[in-house]
């Protein structure tokens, strides 16, 4: 077991924009210890800044090959973790499909995640407790315009249910939850069509209370589940139509 204080401690990875900064802000008015990561250190040194609590910046990119040493770095400063909260990703839409596009997406949205996930599993099981939360996509139940991108949130989503099932088999204390938002407004939402957008800090809102009431999943916000069934059960022909 890995003996640390009993400050409540969570690392964000990919906080430098979007829902990851305003998570940022919910967890740190809530009293925990922060570890926030991002490639942009100035953009991590000026949040820090704004956050109410103790907070401790490492600036990596999830894609790198040291990025799980980085984690682990953190997680050494801050004295241990009991929340990782992994919202890095990238996505292109381009009819084209060039090649360094889908790329960036896979490095960062499957390698990275993987990265992230496996190293913060690793830690928990050393400690025997912890929360995982990775935040996939509503794009993760079906393929679409952007295909790197739906199938690398396809693989996050898979993946966390992997970890849930280690975890109920092992009878392990590591609580494992899939975000799936739908449109957001942040630089991610492209292409038109878009509807039922939610801001940052209502989308960041709602998962921050997921994640405090310890869901193994919820879509954000709540009526995408609607959404979520009718792209499960909608033939082909219908789907490319939409």
């Amino acid at each position: 077991m890995v003996k640390e204080s009993k400050a409540k401690k969570a690392i964000i990875i990919g906080a430098t924009s979007g829902i990851g900064l305003d998570m940022a802000k919910f967890f740190s008015m809530d009293g925990y210890v922060l570890g926030i990561t991002g490639r942009r250190k100035h953009l991590l040194e000026q949040l820090k800044e704004e956050l109410a609590g103790e907070c401790h910046i490492k600036s990596f990119d999830v894609s790198d090959d040291s990025a799980g040493e980085e984690l682990e770095a953190l997680i050494d400063e801050m004295g241990g973790m009991d929340l990782i909260i992994i919202n890095a990703g990238i996505g292109f839409v381009d009819k084209k499909l060039p090649w360094e596009k889908d790329k960036i997406t896979i490095d960062t949205n499957v390698l990275g995640f993987t990265a992230m996930a496996n190293t913060a599993y690793r830690y928990f099981l050393k400690k025997g407790t912890g929360h995982l939360v990775g935040i996939p996509s509503i794009a993760a139940l079906r393929g679409g315009p952007a295909p790197a991108y739906n199938a690398s949130k396809a693989y996050v989503s898979n993946y966390l249910q992997g970890l849930r099932s280690i975890t109920a088999r092992n009878k392990t204390k590591i609580v494992i939850t899939d975000i799936q938002p739908g449109f957001i407004d942040t630089a991610m939402a492209q292409g038109g069509g878009l509807f039922w957008v939610a801001s940052q800090q209502e989308a960041a809102s709602q998962i921050f209370t997921a994640i405090k009431k310890k869901r193994k999943h919820a879509y954000i916000s709540k009526r995408w589940r609607l959404i979520a069934w009718v792209l499960k059960i909608v033939p082909d022909f219908l789907y490319h139509k939409m």
